[in-house]
């Protein structure tokens, strides 16, 4: 790694909190500092098509679905994602590219000396590069991922052709509420005044959340599932990547962008290097099965359970989570006859040992405790015959520390 570029990396986490490493305290509800800095930058979002997209799960694979298929269409494509894995990069891409180090150091060289009046966020300030960015290479559209909720999350300071609103989970509480309707309300929060809005999922205790919000904007609401579509949507998809792939060709309709399928299929093959797209229920061996999954909530648990192949072997689940997580409930939902592993990661938001040890006492499912996921995974490969499987979950943060 380039020095310049790890100084900027360290200033950018350190010198402004980031959720991805201090959770709660560095969340930073409004928009008055991300309009501030976009206006010390000159605007750029003002030069850029968006299509912004907010939710739960499913939210970034339906970005990565939506940035592949403009990108196999021909479109500079830009794509703003969260959280990384491996690379801050990562975060910001042009038809897969991410950012350069060099355009890193040189945005925040930028934002060290301009005159502002509060100090802006790690999130905030990665947007408005992004925006920079986006802007300077003249992006045909920008596919824009919500960091958290909708309503005050940075990424509503723009005027998007098409918003996008995915499934709707139980997930940081303490920040969108505790119920499934006010946290609909938050992530309503995006629905702008005549633009189009389209709902990933029908969720029948918040459709009138969306319907309200859409009516008090004038803006043309759409539900993705009741919208046809000619192209063959492939089978072997797990369920709820079928929906994301669906709400992705609804959203290439609204805006009168035709797919054929011969795009659709190079959209999906693809995918990975047209957005970088990671960890989800993404098989990495054979003969044993690892997946490498990034499941970190309840829903989403559940959602891949459901799509998970049939297992002729054992099934082996290594799992890590946040501290702002409730492992309790999510043990839960494993299967019983499951051998559990826990994991801490290297991220500061990890549970620590100690934490995963107690529950261990707790809980007889949890055969061991790992501190290392990579040495936990070489443990496991050990006692596993060739028709088992290892499910690798819980965290983002923990696929991050897993070395291919």
């Amino acid at each position: 790694m380039h020095d310049k570029y790890k100084a900027s990396l360290d200033w950018l986490f350190f010198q402004f909190p980031a959720f991805q490493t201090q959770g709660a305290s560095a969340y930073k509800p409004g928009l008055e500092t991300t309009f501030q800095l976009l206006e010390a930058v000159g605007n750029p979002q003002e030069k850029l098509k968006f299509i912004h997209v907010a939710g739960t799960n499913g939210k970034g694979s339906t970005c990565s679905y939506i940035a592949s298929l403009l990108t196999e269409k021909g479109f500079k494509t830009g794509l703003f994602t969260s959280p990384h894995i491996f690379d801050f990069r990562e975060r910001i891409r042009i038809n897969g590219e991410k950012i350069k180090e060099t355009d890193v150091i040189d945005f925040c060289d930028w934002v060290k000396i301009l005159p502002l009046t509060t100090a802006p966020s790690f999130f905030e300030i990665t947007f408005v590069m992004a925006m920079v960015h986006f802007a300077k290479e003249k992006c045909d559209y920008v596919v824009l991922e919500t960091g958290l909720g909708g309503r005050l999350d940075a990424t509503n300071t723009v005027l998007p052709v098409l918003s996008i609103i995915t499934r709707i989970g139980i997930d940081h509480q303490q920040f969108l509420g505790e119920t499934l309707p006010e946290i609909a309300v938050e992530k309503a929060g995006i629905i702008k005044k005549n633009v189009p809005i389209l709902i990933g999922q029908r969720q029948t205790e918040i459709e009138n959340v969306f319907s309200e919000k859409a009516n008090t904007e004038q803006a043309p609401l759409y539900f993705a599932e009741d919208e046809k579509t000619t192209l063959q949507i492939p089978p072997h998809l797990p369920y709820y990547h079928q929906a994301n792939l669906k709400t992705a060709l609804v959203a290439m309709q609204l805006l009168d962008i035709e797919i054929t399928e011969e795009t659709l299929n190079k959209a999906l093959e693809n995918l990975h290097r047209n957005t970088g797209l990671f960890g989800r229920l993404q098989r990495i061996q054979e003969k044993p099965t690892i997946w490498l999954d990034a499941s970190h909530n309840e829903d989403g648990i559940k959602a891949t359970l459901h799509a998970l192949p049939k297992i002729e072997g054992q099934l082996y689940i290594l799992y890590g989570a946040s501290n702002d997580k409730n492992c309790e409930e999510i043990f839960q939902l494993f299967p019983k006859d499951a051998l559990l592993n826990l994991c801490t990661f290297s991220n500061p938001r990890s549970k620590k040992k100690v934490e995963l040890e107690a529950l261990q006492k707790e809980n007889q499912q949890i055969e061991a405790v790992f501190e290392d996921v990579n040495k936990a995974i070489v443990f496991i490969r050990k006692q596993m015959n060739e028709n088992d499987a290892l499910w690798v979950t819980g965290s983002f943060f923990l696929l991050s520390d897993i070395v291919l």
